[in-house]
């Protein structure tokens, strides 16, 4: 599994501004498919605490974590 590299609380934003770009881009009418993938990511890694550009870039916003 991997380690936990986000808050509580960069993980509710997470998934609130995944959340809204996802109802925004599917009610949508022009094309904003690269906004549905970037809400569907946004949701991904706030559900999951895991970011992969955060542990590319060395970044950990929780302060409990291993």
């Amino acid at each position: 599994m991997l380690a936990r590299n986000e808050s509580n609380i960069d993980r509710i934003i997470r998934l609130v501004l995944g959340i809204v770009l996802l109802v925004v881009a599917l009610t949508s009418f022009s094309t904003l498919w690269w906004l549905a993938i970037v809400g569907a990511i946004l949701v991904v890694t706030g559900l999951v605490g895991f970011c992969p550009l955060y542990r590319l870039l060395g970044i950990k916003t929780c302060q409990d974590c291993a």
